[in-house]
């Protein structure tokens, strides 16, 4: 039922997931005026990392890539995951998104009148949500969905 090409379509469905997530993300934050904060931007990395893995795997045989691109897909599941539990005050989150931290900010800029500084991203505050889920949710679900893609493509290697 499956060849060689199967693997092909199979890298090339997880990888675009994650192009079609990283899109999303920065619709959201361009189009939609969304910030992200610390925990949403770790979150996208590993979206980008299976993108290029992606790329590779296309390019080159073998079951190396797929593993990495299952790795990274599980890793935004974790940060999701992580992401989704500060949310819900199931545990504590980074001291850097979940106090009003103005970590990063010097103390000559938070002196100064003349520069803008924002306030802080909270990661503890659900910007977004739909069916009562929050995008950090999505992510992790959609990242769990596309680790089994990658999965299926390490087994047709």
């Amino acid at each position: 039922m499956f060849n060689s090409s199967s693997r092909t379509l199979l890298v090339a469905l997880a990888g675009a997931g994650s192009a079609a997530m990283l899109a999303g993300a920065f619709a959201f934050q361009y189009v939609g005026g969304l910030a992200p904060c610390q925990l949403c931007l770790w979150q996208r990395w590993p979206h980008a990392a299976a993108v290029v893995i992606m790329v590779l795997a296309l390019a080159l045989p073998g079951r190396l890539l797929p593993l990495l691109g299952l790795l990274a897909a599980l890793a935004t599941a974790g940060i999701g995951g992580f992401h989704v539990g500060v949310e819900q005050g199931w545990w504590e989150g980074l001291a850097s998104c979940t106090a009003s931290s103005l970590g990063g900010v010097s103390v000559s800029d938070l002196l100064n009148p003349d520069v803008d500084v924002a306030a802080p991203i909270r990661c503890d505050a659900i910007a977004w949500q739909m069916f009562g889920i929050s995008m950090a949710g999505w992510n992790m679900i959609v990242s769990l969905g596309l680790a089994a893609v990658w999965a299926m493509a390490i087994r047709r290697s």
